[in-house]
């Protein structure tokens, strides 16, 4: 636990009054100075952790303190530093305190003035984070939970779908080598699988086929061919999936929920808007779905189910090509070719 006293930054090119400041906080502060607000803006990249408070003079050289508070607004690693303005008498502290300030104080200093307003200032921003040290803690807990939930969903259809075997484990391996070879490629497709957080869209990929805990076994373990109407159902694990999903949160507030959704609901949609539940076209389908979709139809073709046996790799391939902008996002099926051996390793580890 670090037991230093808070540090606290002072901006004026004034050298008396730094001194002044630092007389009257030194017992109870750290001090360090600059002598405008490149410098201070300088030292901040430097310091580490940031300081709990700055206090910041209004007109100084090469950069005032109301510019170096407005370039501190657009950076998150400096904006949450509350900062005191240091003013005159001709400062307007209205502006002052509309544009962002938590206080200010006045020329010439009155020590005890500045001491409260220091120490008042002190507080709130201890208070602040420890109150955000403590929603990140719960947001992590909640967010374990969540994935063992819903890593638990993906056991439960993996066990019930006797075909499925390592399925789960092998199609999530495909979508994690299909994702880092797009990124290191530096594909068209890049940056989106970027922001949109490789660890998630792998972990999504285990409830792709959630929605099947609906389906009856008697549909699900058929040994042989669907007709029209059991089939009409066996599609419904898209739908279902996505409701089931829905009921564990916001996707809107949770990337790994919305690729799930996302997955779940479009892995079964088709380049050519043949596919299910909504016929969707192109690149309406989400990134995450049409490589999903890659990674299913390939391991349904080389692994043995109860309607079928597994074909071979070669063969596997030649179908996925034909599949190319039909079935399959073209560029995708593109990317897949040079990792095939990868694909087929993992196939053969995970039977």
């Amino acid at each position: 636990m670090d037991n230093k006293p808070p540090s606290i930054l002072v901006v004026d090119d004034i050298d008396v009054n730094v001194m002044i400041l630092e007389e009257i906080l030194a017992g109870d502060y750290r001090v360090f100075s600059a002598t405008n607000g490149k410098e201070a803006l300088e030292m901040l990249e430097k310091t580490d952790p940031a300081p709990k408070l700055i206090l910041l003079d209004v007109v100084m050289p090469q950069m005032s303190g109301p510019q170096m508070f407005e370039i501190m607004k657009q950076k998150p690693a400096y904006s949450r530093i509350p900062v005191i303005f240091i003013t005159a008498e001709n400062d307007s502290e209205s502006q002052l305190l509309a544009a962002g300030a938590v206080d200010f104080i006045n020329k010439p200093f009155l020590p005890e003035i500045v001491k409260l307003r220091v120490k008042n200032q002190i507080k709130l921003k201890n208070y602040s984070d420890s109150l955000e040290e403590m929603v990140a803690e719960k947001t992590a807990e909640a967010t374990r939970v969540l994935d063992s939930v819903l890593q638990g969903l993906a056991s439960i259809i993996e066990h019930r779908n006797m075909e499925s075997g390592e399925h789960v484990k092998r199609t999530q391996l495909y979508v994690k080598n299909l994702t880092d070879y797009l990124i290191e490629s530096k594909s068209i497709y890049a940056e989106e699988l970027i922001a949109a957080r490789p660890d998630l869209i792998m972990k999504a990929m285990a409830l792709h086929d959630v929605g099947k805990i609906a389906i009856p076994d008697s549909i699900l373990l058929k040994p042989g061919k669907l007709d029209p109407e059991e089939y009409d159902i066996m599609k419904t694990h898209t739908v279902k999936g996505m409701e089931i999903i829905k009921e564990l949160g916001d996707a809107e507030s949770s990337l790994y929920l919305k690729h799930s959704e996302d997955i779940c609901y479009g892995h079964h949609e088709r380049w050519d808007g043949k596919g299910y539940p909504q016929m969707l076209k192109g690149t309406e389908i989400p990134l995450v779905a049409r490589m999903a979709a890659i990674a299913d139809v390939y391991d349904a073709l080389v692994s043995a189910r109860v309607y079928k046996p597994s074909m071979s790799f070669e063969e596997t391939i030649k179908i996925m090509k034909e599949g190319a902008g039909t079935q399959f996002d073209p560029f995708l099926v593109e990317a897949l070719i040079p990792i095939q051996e990868k694909f087929k390793e993992i196939a053969l580890q995970y039977k």
